[in-house]
């Protein structure tokens, strides 16, 4: 049996190269090694755990197998009193670290044992040797959320709220406001608030003025959750605040506003977009959290399977013609553009995009933001960039005629147009783009092939629970729609635990079809483009359809058919 590693241990073994631990994990996690990015870089766990990979739990196993170091479990440290009083918690959480006590002897659990010299740090300022204990790294926010809601059960997290001076009459003072929100306590109420946020996995934070407070809540899943709620008289200066970080005009308090800002969150490099409202309380913010994890990006990651990986890398193969991505707002459009555009990037691709915005930054590719003030919209970029030499252009979204126009003719002069759009399924793409001017036969001859999706709730991996009951409604389901179940039906349903909000689901898994355009469909584009045939067609050549795919991940306890019926509808 290995020997327990103690905290002076730890600090020699932390040295460990990452490259020995990526190989451990590798051997470990099933289709790791498959899913490694092609980079001489080694990742960190964290890297591993924010890139989803791996679970956060397959994670901690095998640090703890890898530095002998023992595993340690949320109900068992919750229960017990932390040690924080007088450490930074801000070190602590960017480190991942919570001290506790355990019948009178110091505790340390830690998400990442490599962080040998935090480790260290902490040992220090507790003036003795701790015991380790491995958890995952969504224990450890779950942790600092207990914590900060037992200091502050009313209002939410204990943010320092209540050292925050408010002075009176700040609502006709703009000095007033702005050297409050310029205050230590205010910045340090927003770093937090944005640091909880990331740790949630929150994708927007929404700070609303009402009557009497201000509501904090964060978009989960594609759900709101509520966060905390604020004194009212903090409102102007907490929105100040956030105008300032993305360099809006605080003065200006009748009129829309939107701005950007590059920061660090915790350990984490992100781009925030901010839109400002005033609305009939006051004004009200809204927060998109973009993380900088581009160099992650992989088709599995994203959920989606072997076939229908090989069906779309076949088409982003193509020398030219055009590739859509189809879907609603929210359904993940952008993100399957960049991992494309990622998997396309090399030295021998002149890659140029065209968005708005512009939401993952890739090193070595041309990136553009449109901006309609000036008169750089998606059409006149378009054109600017055929005479910059392109082999691959994205475009983030075909609009109008005019781009549509201009997307095809480059597709048909040699270039692959990767684009979205907005519509129910990959073969209803087919009429949106003729409805848009372009012609049947030009359509035809440069259509490669189309990609719909939706995303879905994932089910929690800490408490899904077995549900024989939703066989039934799956085999009534696919028997009514031609479809095919795999041999093997694993179903789980939702029940709700600390690490998911309650809500039974943790994190989102998209769910697609991919349609490639062969002789015959060209032909029925030609001859009468009807959705419905085309995606006849396209089934009975192979492709599978979202609802397909959907029941597929619900076979195999990944989401529930609740979660795909509102999804695919």
């Amino acid at each position: 049996m290995q020997p327990q590693t103690d905290a002076s241990s730890l600090i020699a073994l932390a040295s460990q190269s990452a490259n020995d631990f990526q190989a451990f994990m590798a051997e470990r996690a099933s289709g790791l090694r498959a899913a490694l990015p092609q980079t001489s870089k080694p990742l960190s766990a964290e890297e591993m755990w924010r890139g989803g990979l791996a679970t956060a739990t397959e994670i901690a196993d095998a640090l703890a197998a890898f530095y002998a170091v023992p595993r340690g479990r949320f109900e068992a440290i919750a229960s017990r009193p932390h040690l924080m009083s007088d450490l930074s918690r801000r070190y602590l959480r960017e480190s991942h670290l919570f001290p506790y006590d355990e019948g009178g002897v110091p505790m340390l659990a830690l998400a990442d044992p490599a962080r040998g010299d935090a480790v260290r740090a902490v040992q220090l300022a507790l003036g003795a040797q701790p015991a380790l204990r491995v958890v995952s790294f969504e224990d450890i926010a779950l942790l600092f959320e207990r914590a900060s809601e037992e200091a502050s059960p009313d209002t939410g997290p204990d943010t320092g709220v209540a050292a925050i001076e408010i002075p009176e009459e700040t609502g006709d003072s703009l000095q007033a406001i702005q050297d409050l929100a310029r205050g230590a306590p205010v910045v340090r109420l927003i770093d937090e608030i944005l640091e909880r946020a990331v740790g949630a996995g929150a994708t927007d934070i929404h700070v609303e003025t009402e009557r009497d407070h201000l509501r904090v809540r964060f978009r989960v899943d594609g759900f709101l959750r509520r966060d905390q709620r604020l004194p009212l008289g903090l409102a102007p200066a907490v929105i100040s605040r956030i105008k300032i970080l993305a360099g809006l005009d605080i003065a200006d308090r009748r009129l829309p506003q939107d701005g950007r800002a590059n920061i660090r969150i915790g350990n984490a490099e992100a781009d925030l977009r901010v839109a400002v409202m005033p609305t009939l309380h006051g004004e009200t913010a809204v927060l998109r959290i973009l993380l900088r994890d581009s160099r992650l990006l992989d088709l599995g990651r994203i959920g989606m399977s072997t076939s229908d990986q090989r069906r779309f890398e076949t088409l982003l193969a193509e020398p030219h013609g055009v590739v859509v991505v189809t879907g609603p707002t929210g359904s993940g459009k952008t993100t399957t553009l960049a991992t494309a555009i990622s998997m396309l990037n090399d030295p021998g691709r002149k890659i140029v995009t065209v968005e708005d915005p512009v939401e993952y930054q890739i090193p070595g590719i041309h990136q553009t933001q449109i901006k309609p003030s000036i008169g750089l919209t998606f059409a006149s970029a378009l054109r600017s960039f055929l005479r910059h030499d392109p082999d691959v252009i994205m475009i983030g979204e075909m609009r109008d005629r005019e781009t549509a126009g201009i997307g095809i003719q480059a597709a048909l002069t040699g270039h692959l147009v990767l684009t979205t759009l907005h519509t129910n399924s990959a073969s209803d793409a087919v009429v949106r783009l003729i409805d848009m001017g372009v012609e049947p036969y030009l359509l035809g001859a440069s259509l490669r092939g189309v990609l719909g999706q939706r995303l879905v709730r994932r089910l929690c991996e800490r408490c899904k629970a077995p549900d024989d009951s939703a066989r039934e409604g799956a085999v009534t389901l696919a028997a009514r729609r031609g479809i095919r179940l795999p041999a093997t039906l694993n179903f789980h349903r939702a029940v709700g635990c600390e690490a998911c909000g309650q809500s039974g689901y943790r994190g989102r898994i998209g769910i697609f079809e991919v349609l490639p355009v062969d002789d015959d469909i060209r032909a029925a584009i030609r001859r009468d483009p009807d959705p419905a045939v085309i995606g006849r067609q396209a089934e009975e050549r192979g492709m599978t359809s979202m609802l397909e795919d959907g029941l597929a991940k619900c076979a195999e306890g990944m989401t529930t058919i609740d979660e795909v019926i509102r999804a695919t509808g």
